[in-house]
């Protein structure tokens, strides 16, 4: 059932107000980057070896129904019993009826998020059962009445006085905040619920189709308690641990540590297969008997999710939680604001297959798209992407809200109404407008402009500035069509004509098709593609007329867009398919474009001395075109200014389009970490590659380090060109 009553708003402002919760969380963000480089030092090759992994898991899931059969048969082969579940209910009836048959009374637990997402324990309490987590952070979080914040460290929303408090009174005695003594009270506790259990319920980081056996990769000693003592083992497993051969363990073995805890590898991996021994107590005398064993392979949506194809990513995810520490949402609020059990970008898909798809509705906004997620993920998932699609079939499925559906259609979607409504703001900003920034807002709009000043729309758009600035250049080297995007064309129209300026010392010729429009990524980031198309088809139609040797952009989203985005939403239009791609082929981002010119005219040697510059890496550029070292050249070579890097300078801004609206509470965070970042660097002046990071960051300066200025790079090249 999904849960329509929740205040997301709350939730998070309750978050961010827990200062417990922020330091743990900002303290492991700052940690986890320099463990897990420490623990891939050995590794000769990091990215071929998450290629192995990923390769690995999607031929894993393309043949998915006979890797589950083979596993099932290995299982049965070596004394075990498979039940295939079909969701959460199905689970928990075989089980409470197992529990039944055998006489079960006392079960153990070892740590399994499968159990979670269906709420297992609770089922098996109302049944009668006794059932005690023994993963030291589960049975914490038991104790708190809480769910997982982390797929790894369930507990580390809390500090050591907070479990203290727990554990005094689950134990019933005064226990000290000392960690070591904290944590043998635990095993003295637990000792005797391993010893007098009937059952013992595990989950599985693996299991092999060929032999059978389960992968167990853990830090405690739990795990093999919990499969070892009880007479009976029961291992719940989602089909997207399964893997065909024990060889395919290695690749697993290899990142899942390095990722998950920054460890080469963990203290214990074990091993189990089929029944086993084990000593119990019959009638007043210890006797051996063969184990029971019992798999439950669960399905609850995952074999759905395997025969999309797209969605069969989600097999790629090692559930190593590597994506949330990189997160910026997720580090500053942590994993319970995502409702359901999975936290983070990879949480919000896994709620719209695993629980519904309108928990999902509720949550993934809080996916910025900044994709540091699929830079550090073993199996490569493309997390936002994979949320696009899912906004796009929610869309598919149930249309947009009026509201939002009429601006898309009948503004956006129409280059003169968006445009001259646009003009009309320029003079309606006027009572609030502070230069080129709104710095005060009234009443409920107050918020907005808090810590952060707004853009103000400038009063002659680029568009109304192109024939002033265009010059007629005699034998040009490139015919060059200009792309603006909404921010150059209405919002900081200088840097237009600083990208003319540049382009015209190349000896390039420039025109600006006057039919373009927004590239339409506002409306494919809400997942509505029809409207996306047409505003593409308009695009494209008015870039062909123009007959350019280059379509070139100084905004990477614009440009990441028109290079990718429009061939992906015409894959498979016959009719538009070939244009499409002959024009995307075309499109080059403007600091890219102008290294390469550079390079060739022998314009790259770098310089020394001047203002000390700085210079922060848009995620569209970084991680979307794989643009990062041309715009740090084009700033090294710069005269009057002395390139310096700053800490983090790829981590996001907080803008992330209409997120750094609509969530002003969350971008204002990510956000005063970057201006923190720049003012440590010692900088005079931070550079830019994108409009939109731009707005944000320039909004921070404004109201909270006025001394430091910012400048697109387009900007700090067209310095030195002489008028």
């Amino acid at each position: 059932m999904e849960n329509t009553n929740r205040d997301i708003k709350r939730e998070i402002n309750e978050k961010l107000n827990d200062q417990v919760l922020r330091g743990a969380l900002g303290r492991f963000a700052t940690a986890y980057p320099i463990a897990r480089a420490k623990a891939y030092e050995n590794v000769e090759d990091v990215d071929a070896l998450r290629e192995q992994f990923r390769q690995m898991k999607i031929e894993t899931v393309n043949n998915i129904d006979a890797v589950a059969d083979q596993f099932e048969a290995s299982v049965i082969k070596r004394g075990g019993k498979v039940f295939r579940a079909k969701d959460g209910d199905a689970l928990k009836e075989y089980l409470i009826d197992l529990c039944k048959k055998a006489n079960v009374k006392r079960i153990v637990k070892s740590k399994s998020m499968a159990s979670e997402e269906i709420h297992l324990n609770h089922a098996l309490e109302e049944a009668g059962l006794h059932v005690k987590e023994t993963d030291l952070g589960e049975w914490i979080i038991s104790l708190a009445g809480h769910k997982p914040s982390h797929m790894v460290m369930p507990a580390i929303h809390l500090n050591k006085e907070q479990i203290a408090e727990y554990f005094s009174k689950e134990l019933q005695q005064e226990i000290p905040t000392d960690i070591p003594f904290m944590v043998q009270a635990a095993r003295k506790a637990l000792r005797t619920e391993f010893l007098t259990a009937d059952m013992g319920i595990s989950g599985a980081n693996f299991g092999i189709a060929e032999n059978g056996a389960i992968g167990l990769v853990t830090n405690e000693g739990n795990a093999r308690l919990v499969t070892t003592l009880p007479r009976v083992h029961v291992v719940i497993i989602g089909y997207e641990k399964l893997i065909p051969t024990i060889k395919d363990a290695a690749p697993i073995l290899r990142t899942l540590p390095r990722n998950a805890t920054g460890q080469r590898m963990t203290s214990y991996m074990t091993m189990t297969t089929g029944q086993t021994p084990v000593i119990v107590k019959q009638d007043g005398k210890w006797i051996e008997q063969d184990k029971e064993l019992h798999v439950i392979l669960l399905d609850n949506g995952r074999l759905k999710a395997a025969k999309d194809p797209k969605f069969k990513e989600i097999y790629n995810c090692v559930r190593c939680a590597s994506c949330l520490n990189v997160c910026p949402v997720y580090t500053i609020v942590g994993g319970h604001v995502y409702g359901h059990i999975y936290a983070g970008g990879i949480g919000a898909i896994l709620t719209a297959f695993l629980h519904s798809m309108g928990d999902f509705e509720q949550i993934n906004e809080l996916c910025i798209g900044c994709r540091k997620c699929v830079e550090i993920c073993p199996g490569k998932m493309n997390i936002p992407g994979l949320i696009e699609e899912l906004r796009s079939q929610r869309v598919k499925d149930n249309g947009l809200p009026f509201g939002v559906k009429a601006v898309f259609e009948n503004v956006l979607a129409n280059r003169k109404v968006f445009h001259t409504l646009l003009r009309l703001a320029a003079i309606g900003q006027k009572p609030f407008q502070s230069g080129k920034v709104i710095r005060h807002l009234p009443l409920f709009l107050a918020g907005l402009a808090k810590d952060r000043s707004l853009p103000a729309v400038a009063d002659t758009p680029f568009r109304d500035r192109v024939q002033k600035i265009t010059r007629k250049i005699a034998n040009p080297k490139k015919r060059i069509a200009f792309f603006s995007g909404c921010n150059i064309d209405f919002i900081f129209p200088e840097t237009g004509e600083s990208v003319y300026k540049v382009l015209h010392d190349l000896n390039m010729e420039v025109v600006f098709p006057e039919d373009q429009s927004c590239c339409g990524k506002p409306v494919l980031g809400m997942g509505d593609k029809e409207t996306a198309k047409s505003i593409a088809i308009k695009n494209i139609e008015a870039f062909e007329a123009a007959n350019a040797d280059v379509i070139l952009s100084a905004c990477p989203t614009c440009a990441e867009t028109w290079h990718e985005t429009y061939v992906e939403l015409f894959h498979d239009d016959p009719q538009w398919k070939n244009r499409v791609e002959k024009i995307a082929h075309k499109v080059r981002e403007f600091s890219h474009f102008v290294a390469e010119e550079y390079a060739k005219a022998g314009r790259l040697n770098k310089v020394a001395g001047g203002t000390k510059v700085t210079y922060h890496d848009s995620c569209h550029m970084k991680r979307g075109l794989n643009i990062f070292e041309e715009p740090r050249k084009l700033l090294e070579a710069a005269k009057g200014y002395d390139f310096v890097e700053m800490n983090n300078c790829d981590k996001c801004c907080g803008m992330a389009g209409a997120f750094g609206v609509k969530y002003t509470e969350l971008s204002m965070p990510i956000l005063k970490e970057k201006i923190q970042n720049i003012k440590d660097s010692g900088a005079e002046v931070i550079a830019v590659g994108c409009p939109a990071c731009m707005m944000q960051i320039q909004g921070g300066l404004d109201k909270q380090l006025p001394s430091v200025k910012i400048k697109h790079v387009a900007e700090i090249l067209a310095e030195n060109i002489k008028d």
